[in-house]
């Protein structure tokens, strides 16, 4: 298929481009990027007044299959992903049979052959998440994995862990980390301070995050493997990551929607639909992601998208599933808060939600370069729109979000050439 994108403002970070251009597509990969391409037999997708930009890649989702498809499937979750304007999404290894084993990652990658969007996936650093034994990295990274993590949960002895940097070094797998020490995380409710105060629970203190940031930065800096770090979420956790980063540690980290959203506070409005995992902070916690967004400590934005039953999230705070869905809202809270409120460029945007994730998993993506795979996302910077939790294409409803005026919005996401959803403009 010949395919023209005419008239849009195109922003690739991987090429310093910030300019109007035509994208001339053709089997799939871009052949042309130029000023008023001219190519007879084409779709003509009109771009005027919009913004072109690589396919945004998310590299934190959960799509709970194998084992939990209540909550999400493989085919559901792409879609809720092209909704949002992600081409690409990597998926975490909690799932059922555990991604331990290449038989589960086969199974994963078949099903992902139908799938909207490109759906890759991290094998765990431990066997059954168990903190104990490592994964068989080397047969999962043949198999196609993009990195390793346990995420959810922490592997808890420095000596595994230790062993794990080691040996994701000798491959050069990216090591993702989800930071919580578990000794200090008591009732697992929401964040330790006032809120939890006026609720009578004991919370989940900021040290049980930052306490193993600052282990794992050093276990990176020892053997020199690449961390990441996951869903950050406190302010003394970003200038752990600041600091680290001056002294040359590979480290990276990524930060979520709903932790530069919202604070705390917004449990007492929005109850189990605000509880995730790390919980939401202060005030000032959130202001610290944003600016570490703005100036560059936090390299990317990842959803955790978390999709669960209402019989899952209709419960106390306590005993309550953690996570919320934040697929097809992502881009439009990134917009807003960011770009339209605090003046962060959209191409700096699109570096932490599209070139950076790319590079940091060693993928071809993220990038509108000729020759490269024509995964695109259309934007328009200003379409202003309600959150509605009915109109998801999550099997989920589990967010904070419903009835939420947002300004900017992807109209067209593109997959290998192929428009996986298109919004009418």
């Amino acid at each position: 298929m010949r395919k023209l994108i005419k008239g849009g403002w195109l922003v690739d970070p991987s090429q310093n481009i910030d300019e109007p251009m035509d994208i001339f597509i053709e089997e799939g990969r871009i052949e042309k990027l130029e000023k008023d391409i001219d190519e007879p037999g084409c779709d003509v997708i009109d771009a005027r007044g919009k913004y072109v930009t690589p396919g945004l890649i998310d590299m934190h989702v959960h799509f709970r299959e194998p084992g939990f498809e209540q909550k999400e499937t493989i085919e559901t979750g792409a879609m809720a992903a092209v909704a949002g304007g992600f081409s690409t999404v990597v998926c975490m290894p909690n799932t059922n049979p555990v991604i331990d084993n290449r038989k589960t990652v086969e199974f994963i990658k078949g099903k992902a052959l139908g799938a909207a969007c490109n759906v890759l996936m991290m094998g765990s650093i431990t066997k059954n998440l168990d903190g104990k034994e490592k994964s068989p990295y080397a047969a999962l990274k043949d198999g196609g994995i993009v990195g390793i993590t346990d995420d959810g949960k922490t592997v808890m002895d420095a000596g595994v862990m230790l062993e794990a940097m080691e040996a994701a070094k000798a491959l050069d797998l990216l090591v993702s980390v989800h930071c919580e020490d578990i000794h200090l995380v008591y009732d697992r409710s929401i964040h330790r301070g006032e809120v939890s105060e006026q609720l009578n629970l004991l919370g989940i203190p900021a040290i049980a995050e930052e306490i193993i940031i600052q282990r794992d930065l050093m276990l990176a800096e020892t053997t020199g493997g690449r961390l990441h770090i996951q869903h950050i979420s406190t302010k003394r956790g970003v200038e752990l990551v600041r600091e680290a980063k001056k002294r040359g540690v590979q480290v990276s980290c990524e930060a979520a929607p709903h932790h530069f959203l919202l604070w705390d506070e917004a449990i007492l409005k929005y109850g189990t639909k605000a509880k995730m995992s790390p919980p939401l902070r202060t005030r000032e916690d959130a202001e610290a992601i944003i600016m570490g967004l703005l100036e560059g400590t936090i390299d990317v934005i990842a959803t955790d998208h978390a999709p669960h039953t209402e019989a899952d999230k209709n419960q106390d705070l306590v005993h309550a599933a953690n996570g919320i869905i934040g697929l097809e809202t992502a881009l439009g809270i990134a917009l807003t808060v960011l770009v339209h409120q605090r003046g962060m460029s959209l191409a700096s945007l699109i570096e932490r939600m599209s070139c950076l994730p790319a590079k940091l998993l060693n993928i071809p993506r993220g990038t509108l370069a000729k020759g490269s795979t024509a995964d695109i996302t259309i934007i328009d910077m200003h379409k202003e729109w309600i959150v509605d939790e009915n109109k998801m294409h999550s099997k989920a409803r589990n967010m904070p979000f419903h009835g939420l005026k947002l300004r900017g919005k992807a109209v067209c996401t593109m997959v290998d050439g192929v428009e996986q959803y298109v919004q009418d403009w």
